[in-house]
């Protein structure tokens, strides 16, 4: 196994945690396999409806159609986090804080 630094925020990649690398039952490697031969068919259905010479209906993503909504829909889905109010404060208050002592001390 290569020597691996964790990130301090991140989790180890499954590949490469020993763990789950080398026991992996054979059950799950099965249901693995078929999630992605599951995943493979549905890629594949619709690069045939993208590449139909003959198409005349749009073609919905439901991904897509997930991630526009939330896109719009931001407010719903968002959690204020001690995180997100740090950063909020930091890119959204604190310039204009700073901008008007620079530009204060600037004129004095």
């Amino acid at each position: 196994m290569a020597d691996y630094q964790e990130a301090p925020l991140a989790t180890r990649p499954k590949t490469l945690d020993p763990n789950e690398y080398f026991s992996v039952s054979l059950e799950q490697r099965r249901s693995e396999q078929s999630r992605a031969a599951l995943r493979a068919n549905l890629k594949r259905q619709y690069q045939m409806q993208l590449n139909n010479p003959l198409r005349r209906e749009l073609i919905e993503d439901p991904a897509l159609t997930r991630w526009v909504y939330a896109r719009t829909h931001t407010y719903p889905h968002f959690n204020a986090t001690s995180k997100t109010s740090l950063l909020g404060a930091m890119f959204g208050v604190a310039p204009l804080f700073i901008l008007y002592y620079v530009f204060k001390t600037d004129r004095v």
